[in-house]
């Protein structure tokens, strides 16, 4: 126990101080009356301060005692390491990834007007493994490339919504190539997946150097 290097020792002095009263108490008191003067002296000396304290201190070492028995250590508090804090980084970053070519992917566009081409290459985008969330980026290409016009031809030779350049490389799409916007919008999601990947990825390199 703790505290027993304050009980001990004052458990002798109190010895001592009994027993010195009790020895006084029957050498000054008649004899007939030495054991009545003994047991005087032992009850005043047990209704002091010092015996008190003793007690006080001998109750208090129990409880110690005791609540040393009861105690439980808990769980160590979890440390984040380096590793631990690069781990969470890159996951948050991987989350955070619009395309698979790591180009962040515009928010997803209001669906077209049926009918119209837009429309028809919104819907079309599903049947190449793009979402719904790349068609601004392919709305903004083909805008700046032809307008979303099927006839729309350049000096250089490009022709159609996507601006094929043969013309006739998309004949691999559909014979009618030269006036049905769904066969050139077929062929030309079929060159921004094999070429670029996403429609993201074909405009930002479209951005970059003016053709795609």
């Amino acid at each position: 126990m703790r505290r027993n290097g304050v009980i001990l020792p004052a458990a002798i002095v109190a010895a001592i101080a009994v027993g010195g009263v009790s020895t006084a108490a029957w050498l000054m008191g008649p004899s007939a009356s030495g054991a009545s003067g003994a047991a005087a002296g032992l009850e005043s000396i047990t209704n002091t301060k010092a015996v008190a304290l003793l007690q006080q201190e001998h109750q208090q070492a129990i409880v110690m005692s005791n609540a040393s028995r009861t105690l439980t250590v808990v769980a160590k508090a979890k440390v984040a390491t380096p590793s631990s804090a690069v781990a969470s980084a890159n996951q948050s970053s991987s989350g955070s990834t619009g395309s698979s070519t790591g180009t962040a992917a515009e928010p997803t566009a209001a669906a077209p007007n049926p009918g119209t081409a837009q429309s028809i290459a919104y819907n079309m985008l599903a049947s190449f493994g793009f979402s719904t969330s790349q068609f601004g980026c392919l709305q903004d290409i083909w805008q700046r490339e032809s307008g979303w016009s099927y006839d729309a031809e350049n000096p250089s030779g490009a022709y159609g919504i996507p601006q094929s350049l043969p013309a006739s490389k998309m004949a691999s799409a559909g014979s009618d190539y030269l006036t049905n916007p769904a066969t050139q919008i077929k062929w030309g999601l079929g060159y921004i997946k094999d070429v670029y990947g996403s429609p993201c990825a074909a405009w930002n390199f479209e951005l970059a150097n003016n053709y795609y």
